[in-house]
């Protein structure tokens, strides 16, 4: 079983967000086989307490623009792991520390990884 096409819209979208709120190290892992509750994880990391929150609230208002329902938020006041439970995705936005203590990509490591489409970031000018 895999993922439906929802959810991998619903992942795209929300790491888009992230992306603009300059999240990092961003995967999407397809746990539709594993787990009967949710298609996709979308994980994303935050350099500072600030910034996860603001990611957070990014990914979240562009996902209830693409008409989807927050069914749970958790976290948001600490700004270390927030997750964003949207029924068909659940999102984790971790500050870095708890990304590299918890490590869920390696608790995950069976799931396949769904293709973002985010775009690649500009090459770095060369100096002539």
């Amino acid at each position: 079983m895999s993922a439906d096409a929802r959810a991998i819209a619903l992942a795209r979208t929300a790491a888009l967000a992230a992306d603009k709120a300059l999240a990092t190290d961003q995967v999407a892992l397809d746990v539709s086989g594993q787990l009967p509750l949710t298609d996709v994880f979308l994980i994303a990391t935050g350099r500072n307490e600030r910034q996860v929150s603001a990611i957070a609230r990014e990914i979240e208002d562009a996902l209830i623009v693409d008409g989807a329902k927050p069914v749970r938020r958790e976290g948001r006041a600490d700004g270390r792991w927030v997750l964003l439970d949207f029924n068909d995705i659940v999102v984790h936005i971790f500050h870095e520390e708890e990304r590299t203590y918890y490590q869920l990509e390696r608790l995950w490591r069976d799931a396949a990884v769904v293709d973002l489409q985010l775009p690649e970031a500009p090459a770095p000018a060369q100096a002539e």
